[in-house]
């Protein structure tokens, strides 16, 4: 059983690495094979065709329920049901529309809309709706969080903005009681921390503010304030633990056998606890295993610990193959297989204390190769951190909150007992402010799969049962993690990555020994992108600090990521068009024309016109020549700062382009595209932007100078290797099933 357990799992996760999907003729080859082997020896592989081709076929249902291409971008009129809990971010509502009905056909089933501006919207009410619809598309940047993939596994078709809207009707009777349940907890005060109650409640962690989130991340404790397996095993183990303990001090009533109390009652209460937080994926997980838990601690103990564990991984992947693409899937079924690793067979009974310290030395360790593998921040605090949070969390903090909840309905006592909840999340974010502002989170570089593997083969290593000879052999094995390969320019070139930020820019020139960042992305609000994507992908690049960061001026959609990045790469030096827009807190320089350096046999020029009359005029712009092959960034100037550029001393003749103002139609004149003789051309902007960039007029004058065109839009994050003369490489050209080119 086991065998078929692993094989049929093993096809069910393939998905996840699958390049694009078979055609579905090729389904119908695998279950005539999957029934010609069952009765033989190969029967493994029948359990595991038949894993690959449900997922697959699942998968394609997904990718079919997207908007179609002849409809992206477009305005619709639409009417849908609001699914979960809508959640509004400053002025921004956003919620998911469900059982969508529209004059136009082709729509997909499940929207998830953004209404800047807009007004209260609850769960279960109809809503009829304007919206700008794109298909499911996010920043495809090295290293970052795949927004595509994180759609598909909500099966979300398509994603937009609400330009108009009026409530056709209110939630039905006994629908949206979860939404007016998280109204009633954010009324009450609980401290401060009422947004924190409301996650642990009902799973909605909109109240949590960025800065929280910085917290919990730094200190590896995201999964406390998020309704996950943890919290749903603890209130399960807590109701079977009162019973069991109700039992042996003789106060249960001896005519009812008290396992199969304890076990319904357990179950009863995860069950409940998924209800009451809406049964979402990660909770309908929870509850699967706890439920299977329990009925082999019931029925079949003797069957030993690893088969509950596979039965439940197969039967979250039956139930939906995509949960493969969500990081929580792995992290949550790791963990558990972790702990069953670490305890299973070991001899003597350890104290309670020695029991938490152990789990949480092992899950940190035994996790990291998964967070380097998902490319996810790794806490340096977190066995601290968790030896704390966890027994407060789950033995305290949640059944006082569920208590107070249940309470509410009690004059005073229910915000008395959620009062005292939110005191004591408030003492634990102190102590957890004090160790994220100790060690913050680490950004690894990425690795190569060798590296990687010895690694894995480290902690496993670590982890092995005391007395087993080898074991500090695990040690040396994570030496990659102290010194990482990086792959590195040669002396002469440069390793140039025009990252996809939306509408903005952000480029990152490395050389053997520095680098500079030209740039930082925008930012939006609390959305900032040099925090959220171009941080991550320079650590992920191995880059460790910068030499330079050059804004070309003080623009938000070029500058408005500059702090977050100089609080995670701290910059030697940073220089600026525009230096007196900047904050003060970035130090900045001017920018001066003539100004050049070399760094690695890698030269580099700077030019600024000071006539100009406007922030875009005044874009600091920067030549990189790499053996002769060279890189024009030229900022947001426009038509007359070009001429400027003409007129001035610089050498500007480049064999790549970085189009100024991404492309605007106050920039890229015919003269100027001329004199610099570039042979292609680059783009750094969103699709559907609302500027029209690039322009069609500067479209066809690079098509008839015959200037190929790189789009970061279109193609993602592009790479150039400059001193090899070779193609731009676009990170849209690696395969992902669930990602367009």
């Amino acid at each position: 059983m086991v065998t078929a357990l692993l094989a049929l799992a093993a096809g069910l996760l393939s998905l996840r690495f699958m390049p694009q999907l078979p055609p579905p003729w090729v389904w119908g080859i695998l279950l005539v094979v999957s029934g010609i082997v069952l009765r033989t020896r190969l029967w493994p592989l029948a359990f595991l065709s038949l894993g690959f081709g449900w997922a697959c076929l699942q998968g394609h249902w997904a990718l079919q329920d997207r908007l179609p291409l002849e409809l992206d971008g477009r305005t619709f009129w639409l009417e849908g049901q609001v699914q979960g809990l809508p959640s509004v971010q400053g002025n921004v509502v956003r919620f998911e529309l469900v059982d969508i009905s529209s004059r136009h056909a082709g729509l997909p089933s499940q929207i998830r809309l953004a209404w800047y501006g807009g007004p209260q919207v609850r769960a279960g009410e109809r809503w009829r709706v304007a919206a700008k619809l794109k298909r499911p598309r996010g920043l495809v940047s090295p290293h970052t969080f795949d927004y595509e993939a994180w759609l598909l596994s909500h099966r979300v078709g398509a994603s937009g903005t609400v330009k108009a809207g009026e409530l056709r009707s209110p939630a039905p009777a006994g629908s949206g009681w979860r939404d007016r349940l998280r109204g009633r907890l954010l009324d009450v005060s609980a401290q401060g921390r009422s947004g924190a109650v409301a996650a642990l409640v009902v799973g909605d962690d909109s109240g949590l503010s960025p800065a929280d989130w910085q917290v919990l991340q730094a200190t590896g404790t995201v999964h406390l304030m998020v309704i996950s397996g943890q919290h749903v095993g603890m209130l399960a183990g807590l109701l079977y633990g009162l019973v069991a303990l109700a039992a042996r001090w003789g106060l249960w009533p001896s005519r009812l056998p008290w396992l199969p109390w304890a076990c319904t009652l357990a179950g009863g209460g995860a069950l409940a606890y998924g209800w009451l937080a809406g049964f979402e994926v990660p909770v309908q997980r929870a509850c699967m295993m706890v439920v299977l838990v329990l009925v082999w601690r019931l029925r079949f103990r003797h069957l030993g610990v690893w088969l509950p564990v596979l039965v439940a991984l197969d039967v979250v992947l039956i139930y939906d193959p995509l949960v493969a693409l969500q990081s929580g899937f792995w992290l949550s079924f790791l963990a558990v297989a972790m702990l069953a690793f670490v305890f299973r067979g070991r001899l003597g009974v350890l104290r309670w204390w020695r029991t938490l310290g152990r789990a949480q030395w092992s899950m940190s360790l035994g996790l990291l190769p998964v967070l380097l593998a998902l490319g996810l921040p790794i806490s340096l605090t977190a066995p601290l951190a968790n030896l704390i949070a966890v027994p407060l969390v789950s033995a305290v903090i949640v059944p006082l909150s569920l208590l107070g909840t249940l309470l509410l309905g009690v004059p005073l006592l229910g915000e008395t007992v959620l009062w005292i909840a939110g005191g004591l999340i408030s003492m634990l974010f102190g102590c957890l402010d004090v160790l994220a502002a100790w060690q913050p989170a680490w950004l690894a570089p990425s690795m190569p799969l060798w590296a990687w593997v010895m690694v894995w083969l480290g902690t496993l290593v670590i982890l092995l049962p005391a007395g087993i000879p080898g074991r500090a052999l695990g040690w040396l094995l994570l030496a990659p993690l102290l010194f990482p390969p990086i792959d590195r320019p040669e002396p002469g070139q440069a390793e140039v990555w025009v990252m996809d930020v939306g509408q903005g820019l952000s480029v990152l020139v490395r050389t053997a020994e520095h680098a500079m960042l030209y740039d930082a992305g925008p930012r939006y609000g609390d959305f900032d992108i040099g925090e959220r994507v171009v941080h991550p992908a320079l650590r992920g690049l191995g880059i460790a600090g910068l030499d330079l960061l050059l804004l070309s001026h003080a623009d938000s959609d070029h500058a408005g990521g500059a702090l977050a990045i100089q609080r995670g790469l701290e910059p030697l030096r940073v220089v600026s068009g525009e230096p007196d827009r900047l904050p003060a807190a970035l130090g900045p320089e001017p920018c001066r024309s003539g100004q050049r350096w070399e760094w690695d046999g890698v030269r580099f020029a700077l030019w600024r016109w000071n006539e100009a009359k406007d922030g875009n005029g005044a874009s600091c712009v920067l030549l990189v020549d790499a053996g002769g092959e060279r890189l024009l960034l030229t900022g947001d100037i426009d038509v007359a700062a070009e001429q400027a550029l003409l007129e001035s001393a610089m050498p500007i003749r480049a064999r790549w382009l970085l189009l100024p103002h991404h492309g605007s139609r106050s920039s890229s004149s015919e003269a100027f595209i001329e004199a610099v003789g570039a042979r292609d051309a680059l783009v750094s902007r969103s699709l559907h932007n609302a500027f029209g960039h690039p322009h069609p007029e500067v479209v066809e004058r690079l098509r008839q100078a015959g200037i190929g065109i790189h789009d970061t839009a279109i193609s993602g994050a592009l790479r150039l290797r400059l001193g090899r003369f070779e193609p731009v490489s676009a990170l849209r050209d690696e395969q992902r099933f669930w990602r367009e080119k």
